[in-house]
């Protein structure tokens, strides 16, 4: 007997299973479809930064949409606490994007003035100011821009939460399956294939990362997308040596709770090899141990790569195709899918309710909605 789901998710990572959680609040019937084990991919690879301020442009149409992600956190994580027993370990004690030359300085001392007309928090630290905060950077830091409210989540926690709390809502999860095809009938969607078997629903959204163009393109339909590797590793120290998360224009150091850093990460595009090579590795490590030079005496513990979905423009696909009705796209958050992932979740759940036009990030509102090519 093949049983009939309201939608069905195609992605069990950080972005799918945050639609899943927002619509399962909504006492929609969810089906999420993984092809491995949930969360898995880019969800797992990811430092966790919410870096609403430091990693989306000034001109960003994108700024806020992440503002408002970002914002979504606190609460977000109660909520998710009181469903899974989950801590996404959020911590809010502010990213520091430092400079090495003067031109770097000049530069992060003009986006502090332009946070700060946002009615953003952002503050220009001096040399001896970045010295007294963090104490452990190197003289090569020339000063950094200090954002006290962009902050950080465990990223593998956070998709974990969301899966369990979605779960724990009436949300049902297939994991180990692949979606073979996209059930189409007179331009409308009406269900998945996978393997033998058929699964019915009203709407199916593809949430599968960088995979994502691959799933459409077996229906005939093509993204402007492309997958970008990121390499990262980790090291223990034997007592915390940073407070805020470092950011350089040569990568981050995340510290995390324990004594632990995640150093990252390299960007490698057009390949879904997850292998980690030295190269990438190398310039890593010598760029953090630059900046601060007690990383030197840090104790090694593993290193990984993940796969990132990014777009033509670096803008994301989210909305329903033009063409098939009842197929919707997330996808293309490349850097930014655990900080998204909130804001993702509860848009895509208000086109999917049909209330997207009331809502002030709606299919009418987002200037970089933008249309899957057939």
């Amino acid at each position: 007997m093949k049983k009939h789901y309201d939608v069905i998710i195609v992605g069990g990572g950080v972005i799918g299973s945050s639609i899943a959680f927002y619509l399962s609040k909504r006492n929609y019937h969810v089906l999420v479809v993984e092809k491995e084990a949930l969360a898995q991919k880019a969800s797992r690879a990811a430092a966790g930064m919410l870096g609403a301020q430091n990693e989306i442009g000034e001109n960003s149409p994108l700024l806020p949409f992440a503002l408002k992600s970002r914002a979504m956190f606190p609460a977000l994580a109660e909520e998710l606490q009181f469903l899974s027993n989950i801590n996404i370990e959020l911590i809010q004690s502010g990213i520091i994007k430092v400079a090495q030359s003067e031109e770097e300085a000049a530069h992060l001392r003009a986006i502090a003035s332009f946070q700060e007309r946002l009615g953003e928090k952002a503050e220009w630290l001096t040399t001896m100011q970045v010295k007294e905060r963090e104490p452990e950077l190197s003289e090569v830091v020339q000063g950094g821009l200090y954002l006290p409210n962009d902050g950080q989540v465990s990223a593998p926690l956070l998709s974990k939460a969301l899966a369990q709390s979605a779960a724990a809502l009436g949300a049902d999860f297939l994991e180990y399956t692949e979606v073979q095809e996209l059930i189409q009938e007179n331009n409308r969607i009406s269900g998945v294939r996978t393997g033998t078997d058929i699964h019915l629903a009203d709407h199916v959204v593809i949430a599968g990362g960088a995979w994502s163009k691959q799933i459409l393109e077996r229906t005939g339909i093509s993204l402007e997308t492309y997958p970008v590797k990121g390499e990262c590793f980790s090291v223990n120290t034997h007592k915390r040596i940073i407070t805020s998360s470092i950011f350089s224009s040569g990568g981050y150091i995340v510290p995390k709770s324990g004594g632990r850093l995640i150093i990252g990460a390299t960007e490698k595009p057009d390949t879904f090899d997850e292998s980690v090579q030295l190269d990438g590795l190398y310039s890593l490590m010598t760029q953090a141990v630059n900046i601060i030079p007690a990383l030197k005496n840090a104790k090694w513990e593993k290193a990984w790569a993940g796969i990132r979905p990014q777009t033509g423009d670096g803008l994301p696909y989210l909305g329903e195709h033009p063409h098939v009705a009842g197929l919707f796209v997330a996808t293309g958050h490349y850097r930014n899918g655990i900080l998204l992932a909130p804001v993702t979740g509860l848009l895509m759940a208000d086109m999917i309710d049909g209330k997207a036009g009331d809502h002030p990030f709606s299919i009418n509102r987002i200037p970089y909605m933008k249309e899957a090519n057939i």
